[in-house]
């Protein structure tokens, strides 16, 4: 195998983020012009992080700086890059929708399954909020996600309990910031990084260099 059929690029991103799903399908777009396969190392991303209480929930009343005029230039422009990239979606912006059980599920696999079956579980996620309008907050769906994945349900649940699970999400969360990562989509690769759903040309440049 080549050196660049092993690439890894960095994605930081959160499922409720409909410039992510956007995101992620330019990234499958610009892999199908690859001769060579390009994998995902995924790391998790809070968008809700501003309006988190104490106790992991979200509070919807509390002030993250957004206002109705930002959602709706947000929802015009997923419609715009949802037509320039023909993606189907169903859903626009998943304002009262909670990610973090679903990144922890993710979090999980992605630690203990092999590369495939985390890449099969985290797609099935994308597609159930934003192809099939699903609420991934709901714990048995992720369960269901993620048993026709491969993965086992009781671990998954056992998963979703897991405080010290949790605690490490949002170290990674915090890792993030630290890194500069502020918003998402997210993608690095060899040191440098483009943020936003941006064109596959755009990822192919970040990539390759061209």
């Amino acid at each position: 195998m080549s050196e660049q059929s092993q690439a890894t690029v960095t994605v930081f991103s959160d499922y409720v983020c409909p410039f992510c799903y956007l995101g992620r399908e330019s990234l499958r777009q610009y892999q199908q012009s690859r001769d060579d396969e390009l994998a995902i190392d995924w790391h998790p991303f809070d968008l809700r992080a501003q309006k988190r209480g104490p106790d992991g929930e979200i509070d919807q009343s509390a002030d993250d700086g957004k206002d109705d005029e930002y959602y709706e230039q947000a929802k015009e422009n997923v419609r715009r890059l949802q037509e320039k990239y023909d993606v189907e979606m169903t859903v626009d912006i998943a304002t009262d929708i909670d990610s973090l059980d679903a990144q922890v599920a993710s979090y999980y696999v992605k630690q203990h399954y092999p590369y495939e079956t985390w890449l099969t579980f985290d797609e099935a996620v994308f597609d159930a909020l934003w192809k099939d309008g699903k609420d991934i907050g709901d714990r048995e769906l992720l369960v269901e996600l993620a048993a026709d994945a491969g993965v086992d349900s009781d671990e998954v649940r056992s998963a979703l309990d897991d405080e010290t699970l949790r605690a490490e999400l949002r170290e990674k969360f915090t890792e993030a910031h630290q890194q500069g990562v502020s918003g998402v989509p997210t993608f690095a690769y060899d040191g440098y990084a483009a943020r936003g759903a941006v064109p596959p040309e755009q990822l192919e440049r970040l990539v390759e260099g061209t």
